[in-house]
């Protein structure tokens, strides 16, 4: 089914490649898939830097939660050939992202603040009382979920209700989805105490198996899919009207706002001082939640990553 070729990017030839903004997926024989993690950063559903080490701090923080999160649900996660590449089994993605919240904050159009600050007080089908304060944590998680772009606008906020009536995922596999994601987020934000990191917020990703059953897909809980804040700091910087200090991509949502960018048209360059303070951010929320030493694999990753998957027989 598959073999070395040349013809693309990565120098192999699999069937049914996939391309999202940071990943690279292909099929595998027996209903499995290699995923690609790329160090390209999204902010505002735009490609908008390259992070070096970010792909491979993604692939293996993801590989490190799931193997940890299979008693709240299990999860497409088999094995990691490579530190940017994972295999794992094949699911039909659910078309709605399913965003958890304990903090009210966020500059996107999608985030409690942005719509807070703009007025609204029901939002998402929750009712807020005047007077929050940005940054302010919730007195329980909220799922907030948002449509995918295969079921109309990219990014349409939706009530749990609206799920289920609209017709977008059945009621029952829905209802385990969100079980999931409020203990998944419990479970993340209990590890993330202990790391001395409080977790704001994240966004799972669900799809069914061959079978039917409901996984876990995609990344989980890494800077890239979730705001992780230092939790010695947060209630000073919090009562001085500060940002908290984050060990994710919010420097980079941050200094693209300041310039007026909101995802239309190309982005701006970052200051390879944003860059840098990027990759150690998520190096280090990867040593800091898992306890390893992170050890950059060699690049190129194209070479290495089809060295290792000839290795391992995949190729």
């Amino acid at each position: 089914m598959s073999t070395i070729s040349g013809c693309s990017d990565l120098e192999i030839d699999l069937a049914d490649r996939r391309t999202g903004k940071v990943r690279v997926s292909y099929a595998l024989p027996s209903h499995t898939r290699l995923f690609l993690t790329t160090d390209r950063l999204s902010a505002f559903d735009q490609i908008v830097a390259v992070v070096p080490f970010k792909g491979q701090v993604l692939n293996e923080l993801s590989a490190w939660w799931f193997e940890n999160s299979r008693h709240i649900v299990d999860n497409h996660f088999i094995s990691c050939p490579d530190p940017n590449a994972t295999i794992g089994h094949a699911a039909t993605p659910l078309a709605v992202e399913v965003v958890v919240r304990g903090v009210i904050t966020g500059t996107t159009s999608t985030s409690l603040w942005h719509q807070y600050s703009s007025g609204a007080r029901k939002i998402y089908g929750y009712e807020f009382p005047d007077g929050l304060r940005k940054n302010t944590v919730l007195p329980s998680a909220i799922i907030t979920p948002t449509t995918k772009g295969e079921t109309g606008e990219h990014d349409e906020p939706l009530t749990c209700a609206d799920v289920v009536t609209r017709g977008i995922v059945d009621r029952d596999v829905w209802n385990t989805v969100q079980e999931a994601a409020l203990a998944l987020f419990a479970h993340g934000q209990e590890v993330a105490h202990e790391a001395g990191l409080l977790l704001a917020d994240t966004k799972y990703e669900f799809g069914l198996a061959s079978d039917g059953s409901v996984l876990l897909i995609d990344e989980m809980h890494t800077p890239d899919s979730s705001r992780y804040w230092e939790l010695n700091t947060y209630q000073a910087r919090l009562d001085s009207g500060k940002e908290p200090e984050s060990l994710d991509k919010e420097p980079v949502r941050l200094a693209l706002d300041a310039v007026g960018y909101n995802g239309s048209g190309n982005p701006p360059a970052l200051d390879a001082a944003i860059i840098s303070a990027t990759t150690q951010r998520y190096i280090s929320a990867y040593t800091r939640l898992t306890g390893r030493q992170f050890i950059p694999g060699e690049y190129p990753v194209q070479q290495r990553l089809k060295r290792n998957l000839q290795n391992i027989g995949a190729l």
